[in-house]
């Protein structure tokens, strides 16, 4: 059906979703491939019932014919005893566990598939997004950043995906804190399957939230889909890198056109990873430094400290390479700087590594996100 007609009322028509539990015809009608959530919800509103929907796509009014393929063996019962199986549910509009923000979507989910902590509507979520293939300081940010805000009470919202995604629940998940991984596969498919002990993790202290029934394989044009619902369920997202015209964007499109704040952490100009973001920044974005800058624009301090973000009370001669640190260097270059034996400044490299102030990168050392202090002035250094 085309998208150019006029605009649909928000949400469902009422009654479609009937009272009382979910009927068999919504949890067919989600699970139907052929028809897009945008033609779904056009033909809701033609037919004013799941039931009748339904059979307007078994008389190829609507639908494709793999969907009355699908129709004419399915068997409801055996979708619910499927969704059992891998302790699985679904929701619908008016249900606590569907998210009222997926209504002022164009084209809204007729239901979800949840796995794991109910989904509740109580206290912040915010979603952090970004490469699949991100730089290590992208990599160290996504996680301050999940921490700082698990550290909060927020929820920390993001797609599952390796890169940001997967270092983002991560850090969540570390901090104690919740998050929720919105699937672009069935809801009991773990993509990548190298993300299959993280996403038990999940489940134990958060949510799998996704619109594919069980046992559907993950599909490229299913994860621009499933980026429309991280940011409904975000009061703002978060952008650490991304290449242009990447999935990253997507996501902070709708968040944008769901009137909610976009946030993006800065890079090198001249990095491919921070194209996206320079762009959203320079479109308006809100620029972000690190987890303070973050949780003071969302006004979500609480009193609780961010994680801290420059070294403390190192010994002088680790202060003093780590304070010439100002970009990735060679170690002659370091001991150049310091005005040290090369021998010793790699010593100091190698004590500040295992503390987790820099990294080793291609011969070169750099700083960590955990040792990005703010700068300092050659004043404040004791220089002339």
């Amino acid at each position: 059906m085309p998208d150019e007609r006029a605009p649909l009322p928000a949400g469902f028509p009422h009654g479609f979703f009937g009272a009382g539990s979910v009927d068999d015809h919504v949890l067919l009608l989600r699970c139907l491939q052929g028809i897009t959530p945008y033609a779904l919800r056009t033909l809701a509103w033609e037919t004013g019932s799941a039931a009748a929907a339904l059979h307007a796509i078994r008389e190829a009014h609507a639908g494709s014919d793999g969907d009355r393929a699908f129709l004419a063996g399915a068997d409801a019962a055996e979708v619910r005893r499927r969704l059992g199986a891998v302790g699985a549910r679904f929701a619908v509009p008016g249900e606590p566990e569907y998210w009222p923000a997926f209504l002022r979507l164009a084209d809204p989910p007729v239901g979800v598939f949840l796995r794991g902590q109910p989904l509740g509507l109580g206290g912040d979520h915010v979603a952090i997004v970004g490469s699949r293939r991100p730089s290590a300081l992208g990599k160290d940010v996504a996680k301050q950043l999940a921490r700082g805000l698990a550290a909060c009470g927020v929820v920390v919202i993001s797609g599952g995906a390796i890169g940001i995604d997967a270092v983002a629940h991560r850090g969540a998940l570390e901090a104690g804190g919740r998050t929720i991984a919105v699937l672009g596969a069935g809801i009991d498919v773990p993509y990548p399957a190298a993300s299959a002990q993280l996403f038990r993790e999940i489940r134990a202290a958060g949510t799998l939230l996704g619109e594919y029934p069980p046992g559907l394989p993950a599909e490229p044009y299913r994860f621009p889909a499933r980026n429309r619902l991280i940011a409904a369920l975000s009061r703002g997202v978060v952008v650490v890198e991304g290449a242009a015209r990447s999935g990253t964007r997507i996501t902070a499109t709708h968040a944008l056109e769901l009137g909610l704040e976009v946030f993006a952490l800065p890079g090198p100009v001249t990095s491919p990873l921070a194209e996206t973001p320079l762009e959203l920044i320079r479109d308006g974005a809100t620029l972000i430094r690190g987890p303070e800058d973050l949780l003071t624009d969302l006004g979500l301090d609480r009193g609780v400290a961010a994680p801290r973000t420059g070294p403390i009370g190192l010994p002088a001669d680790e202060q003093r390479v780590y304070d010439a640190i100002d970009g990735p260097l060679l170690p002659d270059a370091v001991a150049r700087r310091t005005d040290l034996p090369i021998g010793v400044a790699v010593g100091v490299l190698i004590r500040l590594e295992l503390r987790g102030l820099v990294r080793g990168v291609g011969g070169r050392y750099e700083r960590t996100f955990e040792g990005l202090a703010p700068a300092r002035s050659g004043e404040e250094r004791g220089a002339g």
